[in-house]
C-alpha cells in the first residue's frame, strides 16, 4: 500500500492509515478512534483524510447538504422533489470543539427573530454540516456528557432531532465519525466507545531514520507548503482513484458462509458485546476485499478486521488493557477455516496430548513434582510478605472492587459538568432566569416575554410580534452536576500494612476510582510512609493511571499523616490556580495513626484544620480494625471538618452505612 499521509508515513502507523482508508471506501464501516501519546500526528493524518474522499453532489441552496439522487422528504430546506439544480463539492471535514455548545453541535432557533418577527428561523449546527462528511472531534474522551448523548443520538439514527424553544426539526446526519484521544488524558464512556467501528493505537517510532525522516519533512513542509503539496500531490492522486475504485467494486464484493461463521465465531470467543461487533467486522472486512481489489473476501481480512475492530470492545472498565489475543485470534479462525487437517495431522498435540511438554507424573521435568505445579518462591503467593529493605513490604494486590456509595460535595458549585456534586450548569433542571452575561445560550422564554412586556405601548409595537431588546433577554439558571477533583491520600505505612487489611484498602480506593470515571471527575493521588508524602498521581482525568499507581504502592515505615495531608494541601492549591471552577473532595484512607515526626498527633491536627479553614470537602475511610479500635481516624475527620466511614460503610450496598445515612438524616 502506498503512504497516503506524509507526516506519518515513516513512524509505522500503518493500520491507522489502513483503517482511515477503508472508512474512505465504505463509511458504513463506522469512523475510526485513534489513541495515542501525544505528538504523533493523529490530527494531521485525520485531516489529510478530507482531500481522499471523492467529491459530492449536493442540492443547490441547501444548508444541508441533500444528494439530488435522494433529496431527504423532511429536509428543512425542502422539499427538494423533483430536485432541481445541483452543485458538485469536496466532501468537507467538520472539526467538534471539545467545548462546543449545544446550541454549536444540533443548532438552535434565532430567539430574537423569533420574537421580534414571529418567524420560526433554525439556524443549521455543526451535524448538519458534516452529513455526507466527516466529523472530527479531537481529544474526544473530554467531550462533555451532554454533547456525547447527542453525538450518540446522531450517529446511532442517522438524523438529528431538535425540539426546543417551540421549534421542531428533523434533518439527515449521517457521517464518519473520527476521534483522536491521548489514553493519559481519561477514557472514553464505553457507550461512544462502542459506535466507533474501528481503533488504532498509534506511537511515534523509535527509530532514530525514521525520526530524522519526520522532521525533515515536517520543516520542508514549513519552508514551503505549496512546493511540499505538489511533492506529493501525484500519490494522494492515485490514492483518490483506488479509493473511487474500491467504493465502485465494494458492491460485487461477496461475503461467504464460510468468512461469516469465522467473524460470529470470533466475536463470540472475545465475548464482545451485542452484535455491533459482528456486523463492523463484516463491512470491514468486505471493504478489505474491495481496497485489495478483490471480490471475495478472505480469513486474512477477517482476521485484519478483527484486530482492528475488537480490541476496544473487549474492555469493560478502565483498568481494562485494550488489545487482542493473537494466538487466540489465530486459533478460532483455524478452527472455522472449514478445512479437514485430519490426515495432515491427526494429533497436532502429539502423543497424549501434550504437545511435547512434560506431563503431570513425569516428575522433576515438570519443575513441580507430582503435581506438575511450579513452587513458589519464599513471599511469592506464600502470604508471606516479602522485605524490601528498610520495613518495606512488597506491594500486595487489591482486593476485588465493589459498588462504592456516592461521595460528594456539599452546596452548589459551578465546575464542569460531571455526575457527581451539585451545580449551576448549562443542562439540567431549569431553577430561575438571570440576565446573560455574554452570549445568551439558553433562553427562559416567560421571563423574557415577562421583562419586555410592560414596555411594548412605549416602544410603538404594532404588530403580531413582541418589541424585543437585548436588555429583555433572559438566560434560564439550571441545576445539574458538576465533576469534582477527588484526590485521594492513602496511608502506606507500617501501620496500615497488615497483607490482607493492605489488599482490602487498595480494594476500596478501586472501587472509588470506578465511581470517579463514571462520574467524569479528576483524580489525583498523594501517599505518606516512613518520613515523608509524595504525589504518586498529580491531578489527572485517566483514573486507569491511578489505578496503576495504586496498584504498585510500597508499604512499611512509620506513618508521617502531617505530611500527607500538608502535600494534599499544596496539591489542591496548585489546582485550584489551574482550574478554580472545580470544587475539590479529599478522600483520606487512614487508620488515624500518626507516629513521624516530632509531635505527630498534634503536627496532624494542625495540618488537618488547614482543609477546615478552607472549606475544602472530605471523608475519612477508616481502616482500623480489629477487637480494640482507638477511634482516632474519626477524630481526624473532624478536625478536617468532614465525615469517617468504614470500610464496609463505604459499600453502596451495605446495611451499616444504610442504617449511617438514615440517622445522619435524622439528625
Amino acid at each position: 500500500m502506498s503512504t497516503p499521509f506524509p507526516f506519518t508515513a515513516v513512524v509505522g502507523q500503518d493500520d491507522l492509515r489502513l483503517a482511515l482508508l477503508l472508512n474512505a471506501v465504505s463509511p458504513a464501516v463506522g469512523g475510526v478512534l485513534v489513541r495515542g501519546e501525544k505528538g504523533t500526528a493523529k490530527s494531521t493524518a485525520v485531516r489529510a483524510l478530507s482531500a481522499l474522499l471523492p467529491a459530492v453532489d449536493v442540492v443547490a441552496g441547501c444548508r444541508f447538504s441533500c444528494d439530488p439522487a435522494a433529496p431527504d422528504p423532511a429536509c428543512p430546506d425542502g422539499p427538494h422533489n423533483p430536485p432541481g439544480a445541483f452543485e458538485s463539492r469536496p466532501a468537507r471535514m467538520v472539526e467538534l470543539p471539545v467545548g462546543a455548545s449545544e446550541d454549536r453541535l444540533v443548532g438552535a432557533l434565532d430567539i430574537e427573530r423569533a420574537l421580534a418577527e414571529g418567524v420560526k428561523a433554525f439556524e443549521p449546527g455543526l451535524l448538519a454540516d458534516a452529513h455526507r462528511g466527516i466529523l472530527y472531534v479531537d481529544e474526544v474522551n473530554l467531550l462533555h456528557d451532554h454533547l456525547v448523548d447527542l453525538l450518540l443520538d446522531a450517529a446511532a439514527m442517522g438524523a438529528s432531532y431538535v425540539e426546543r424553544e417551540g421549534v421542531s426539526v428533523r434533518h439527515a446526519a449521517r457521517f464518519l465519525l473520527v476521534g483522536t484521544m491521548n489514553p493519559e488524558e481519561g477514557e472514553l464512556r464505553p457507550q461512544l466507545l462502542d459506535r466507533f467501528g474501528l481503533t488504532v493505537e498509534v506511537a511515534a517510532s523509535r527509530e532514530p531514520d525514521q525520526r530524522v525522516e519526520v522532521v525533515r519533512r515536517r520543516l520542508a513542509y514549513d519552508d514551503d507548503p505549496a512546493q511540499f503539496a505538489t511533492r506529493w500531490a501525484g500519490e494522494e492522486s492515485a490514492l483518490r482513484q483506488r479509493v473511487v475504485a474500491a467504493r465502485e467494486l465494494l458492491p460485487s464484493v461477496r461475503l461467504g458462509d464460510g468468512a461469516l461463521r469465522q467473524i460470529a465465531a470470533t466475536c463470540a470467543a472475545f465475548e464482545v458485546d451485542g452484535m455491533r461487533a459482528d456486523i463492523v467486522m463484516a463491512r470491514t472486512a468486505t471493504a478489505l476485499a474491495a481496497w485489495d481489489g478483490r471480490t471475495e473476501v478472505l480469513a486474512e481480512d477477517v482476521r485484519q478486521a478483527a484486530l482492528l475492530a475488537l480490541p476496544h470492545r473487549r474492555r469493560r472498565n478502565p483498568f481494562d488493557a485494550p488489545g487482542l489475543d493473537e494466538d487466540k485470534l489465530d486459533r478460532t479462525l483455524e478452527e472455522f477455516s472449514g478445512e479437514d487437517r485430519s490426515d495432515d495431522d491427526p494429533d497436532p498435540d502429539g502423543p497424549g496430548g501434550g504437545g511435547g511438554q512434560p506431563q503431570p507424573d513425569e516428575g522433576p521435568q515438570g519443575d513441580g513434582g507430582a503435581d506438575g505445579a511450579a513452587r513458589p518462591e519464599a513471599g511469592e503467593g506464600d502470604g508471606v510478605p516479602r522485605q524490601a529493605g528498610g520495613g518495606e513490604q512488597a506491594p500486595v494486590r487489591a482486593a476485588e472492587p465493589f459498588r462504592a456509595k456516592v461521595l460528594s460535595v456539599p452546596g452548589i458549585g459551578e465546575g464542569a459538568a460531571g455526575r457527581r456534586s451539585r451545580a449551576r450548569t448549562e443542562h439540567g433542571r431549569t431553577t430561575g432566569a438571570r440576565r446573560p452575561r455574554g452570549a445568551l445560550t439558553k433562553l427562559h422564554l416567560a421571563a423574557t416575554v415577562q421583562a419586555a412586556a410592560p414596555h411594548q405601548r412605549a416602544r410603538g409595537r404594532s404588530g403580531p410580534g413582541l418589541v424585543i431588546r437585548r436588555d429583555d433577554l433572559r438566560q434560564a439558571t439550571r441545576e445539574g452536576r458538576e465533576g469534582n477533583l477527588v484526590l485521594f491520600v492513602v496511608d502506606a505505612s507500617g501501620s496500615m500494612a497488615a497483607r490482607q487489611r493492605m489488599s482490602a484498602v487498595k480494594g476500596a480506593v478501586l472501587s472509588l476510582l470506578l465511581d470517579a470515571y463514571q462520574r467524569r471527575d479528576k483524580v489525583g493521588l498523594v501517599t505518606f510512609r516512613g518520613s515523608a508524602a509524595e504525589v504518586a498521581l498529580p491531578p489527572t482525568s485517566s483514573v486507569d493511571a491511578a489505578a496503576a499507581r495504586l496498584e504498585s504502592l510500597p508499604t512499611g515505615g512509620r506513618t508521617p499523616l502531617a505530611a500527607g495531608l500538608l502535600k494534599a494541601h499544596d496539591v489542591l492549591r496548585v489546582e485550584r490556580l489551574r482550574d478554580p471552577a472545580r470544587r475539590a473532595l479529599v478522600v483520606l484512607v487512614t487508620d488515624g495513626r500518626a507516629t513521624g515526626g516530632p509531635e505527630p498527633v498534634a503536627l496532624a491536627g494542625r495540618a488537618a484544620r488547614l482543609f477546615a479553614a478552607d472549606g475544602v470537602a472530605s471523608v475519612v475511610v477508616d481502616c482500623e480494625s480489629g477487637p480494640v479500635r482507638l477511634g482516632l481516624a474519626g477524630q481526624v475527620a473532624r478536625e478536617l471538618g468532614g465525615t469517617a466511614v468504614t470500610l464496609d460503610e463505604l459499600r453502596a450496598d451495605s446495611i451499616a452505612g444504610l442504617v449511617k445515612d438514615v440517622q445522619r438524616r435524622a439528625a
